[in-house]
């Protein structure tokens, strides 16, 4: 694990640069993220906090997620010894470190808590 580490960080460059394509969509984020719409999960994606969220919202979880996973897959596939869980659970480490304060992450599977 730790060859793939250290063979992966300059692809997980390239990943975060993915991750946040587009200053709109990182805006969108961004705003829901601190409305407490949406958080980072334990799996490297987006998840919906509130129980009823608006179409908007899902749609945009959805489309950021779908982006996600394109650039987990991609990383995967150019890092010899990697797996789309591995890249996934580092993305998931790295994401929720870079959360502010206040704002959800997932703690356990569903379980959302402000991070301090």
């Amino acid at each position: 694990m730790r060859s793939f580490m250290k063979s992966a960080l300059p692809l997980f460059a390239l990943l975060f640069s993915l991750v946040v394509a587009g200053p709109a969509l990182a805006t969108d984020l961004d705003s829901a993220k601190a409305q407490g719409l949406v958080g980072e999960k334990l799996n490297g994606y987006v998840g919906i906090v509130t129980a009823a969220p608006a179409p908007d919202v899902t749609a945009m979880v959805n489309d950021i997620n779908l982006r996600r996973r394109a650039s987990y897959q991609e990383i995967a596939a150019k890092t010899p010894g990697a797996t789309l869980n591995a890249v996934e659970k580092l993305a998931a480490e790295k994401l929720i470190a870079k959360t502010k304060s206040g704002q959800y992450v997932e703690t356990a599977p569903g379980k959302w808590a402000k991070k301090p």
